[in-house]
């Protein structure tokens, strides 16, 4: 069926039921909304977005059944921006405007000069042009260049000198990108950076819906969904939200990173690009947890500011890393499958430290040693989850007994498995991991070397810059100082004896 062309044919069409005609964007979203609701429940109402189900979610679906415009308030990679643009799914999958309209106008209440001339002159036979979701949605990185102009419009003089109009004419006006996102979505990304004077120009278009351009008596009353995000570290590093404009903000909406581990994999396994165009992949589930373990560990180590948070990001770049290190030593030996292993994480290293704001103690001590110290703990957390009261002291034994093995991250599988098999009672604890000595030699050697490594993040056995594991060092034995009595007792001796 095609879609109405002109406004006839689209007063004839479904467009002209009443409720379709008044109905703005908040009415819309809602209408969606519920429908979704009705039809699914709470599920998959923003696709792609994990570990918010009980928490933001269900706050973001209360804010648009009320109609209000929101704040997605949190630290950096916690996926504000993508819940703001997924928002487009909860619009029609069509809207008819006035064709040629910079600000959309609605078919039957225009509210630009141009079109209301437009429509007195041509009456039902004005064309129709149709948007679909996504170009309803505008969205604006606030920056402190960002001008009033830029948001809501100037008098253009090119256009009134080449249209022989005066300056106050409606039709001198280039519509800024507020008006441009009339019966859609305005979203403003890092609000606290927007220049007070400049948040002020967003009063009326919240609170009376119309803005006003340049002093002149032009009202245009918009019909906008205005959204926004901020970083709290922002209030204080670079700039506030202004407190009339925040009282005019429907809901303040809190997000959070991962509260498990679990959720974090689930996210990283989303994101990260792990489909190569290469050999085979086989990614290791505990390999996975090392990686996620590493960013739960930075959020809480003390040395790395809480302020600025360690964003999602760092997991998901990690794990690119740690791929392209296993897929390039797969290419040098010549091997089929691609298996990381945990000498992986430490090679990616520069996805880890460039996440990483640190305080002045990690200052100090410097980002490489943080993030190995980061890598080393979440290591031993994931030892722990599979081998927790596992008996692994034959192979600590064959290290005390001076044992040694190297094994750098571009050692192939062939030689680093006939190495490891030299351990005594090593390749039989692979059980726990999954792997057994019928898989192949790539997953072998992947879940032997994280066996060495948990042990070596437990001090059970050592291992040196050059990946040599080896007898961890030794505890001296405790020096028995002697007690008073004991040293005393000569002396009492000999008191009794005279």
């Amino acid at each position: 069926m095609s879609v109405p062309r002109t406004l006839g044919e689209l007063r004839r069409s479904q467009f002209s039921e009443e409720r379709l005609r008044t109905r703005r964007v908040k009415d819309e979203l809602r209408d969606n909304l519920l429908a979704h609701l009705r039809e699914n429940g709470d599920a998959a109402v923003f696709p792609g977005i994990v570990g918010y189900d009980d928490t933001v979610v269900p706050q973001i679906i209360n804010a648009i059944l009320s109609r209000h415009n929101f704040i997605l308030l949190g630290l950096r990679g916690q996926a504000k921006s993508r819940i703001l643009r997924a928002l487009t799914t909860l619009l029609d999958p069509e809207m008819p405007y006035l064709a040629g309209c910079e600000i959309h106008d609605d078919p039957y209440q225009p509210i630009c000069r141009r079109c209301r001339e437009e429509v007195g002159r041509l009456g039902d036979d004005i064309p129709i042009a149709y948007l679909s979701p996504d170009d309803r949605y505008v969205e604006k990185l606030a920056t402190p260049d960002v001008t009033i102009a830029d948001l809501i419009g100037d008098i253009d003089p090119i256009k009134a000198a080449r249209g022989g109009h005066e300056l106050s004419s409606e039709l001198t006006v280039h519509y800024g990108l507020l008006p441009r996102a009339n019966r859609g979505i305005f979203a403003i990304n890092e609000l606290p950076d927007l220049a007070g004077k400049i948040q002020v120009g967003l009063f009326n278009i919240m609170q009376e819906g119309d803005v006003q351009i340049k002093g002149y008596p032009i009202r245009l009353p918009l019909d906008v969904a205005l959204v926004f995000s901020a970083n709290p570290e922002d209030y204080t590093a670079r700039g506030k939200i202004i407190t009339p404009l925040k009282d005019r903000i429907g809901s303040e909406i809190r997000t959070h990173y991962p509260a498990t581990v679990e959720e974090g994999v689930a996210i990283t396994a989303q994101e990260a690009w792990t489909r190569r165009n290469g050999n085979a992949l086989d990614l290791p589930n505990y390999v996975q947890e090392v990686i996620e373990r590493v960013a739960f560990a930075a959020r809480e180590d003390k040395k790395i500011d809480k302020r600025s948070g360690v964003s999602q990001r760092l997991p998901i770049s990690a794990m690119e890393n740690v791929i392209s290190n296993a897929e390039r030593r797969a290419i040098r030996n010549q091997e089929k499958l691609v298996v990381p292993r945990i000498s992986d994480i430490y090679a990616a290293l520069p996805a880890i430290t460039g996440k990483l704001e640190l305080e002045y103690e990690g200052e100090m001590k410097g980002a490489d040693f943080v993030g190995r110290e980061l890598i080393r703990t979440a290591i031993a957390k994931t030892y722990d989850e599979y081998y927790t009261g596992a008996n692994v002291q034959q192979i600590v034994q064959w290290f005390d007994l001076g044992g040694e093995i190297q094994l750098s991250d571009a050692v192939s599988a062939e030689e680093a498995l006939e190495k490891l098999q030299g351990i005594q009672g090593l390749i039989e604890k692979l059980g726990p991991l999954g792997v057994s000595p019928k898989d192949s030699r790539e997953q072998q050697v992947s879940a032997a070397e994280f066996i060495l490594e948990g042990l070596h993040a437990h001090k059970r056995i050592g291992r040196s810059e050059e990946r040599v594991f080896k007898a961890g060092e030794k505890k001296p034995e405790p020096v028995r100082e002697k007690s008073f009595e004991a040293d005393d007792r000569p002396y009492r001796q000999r008191r009794q004896f005279n």
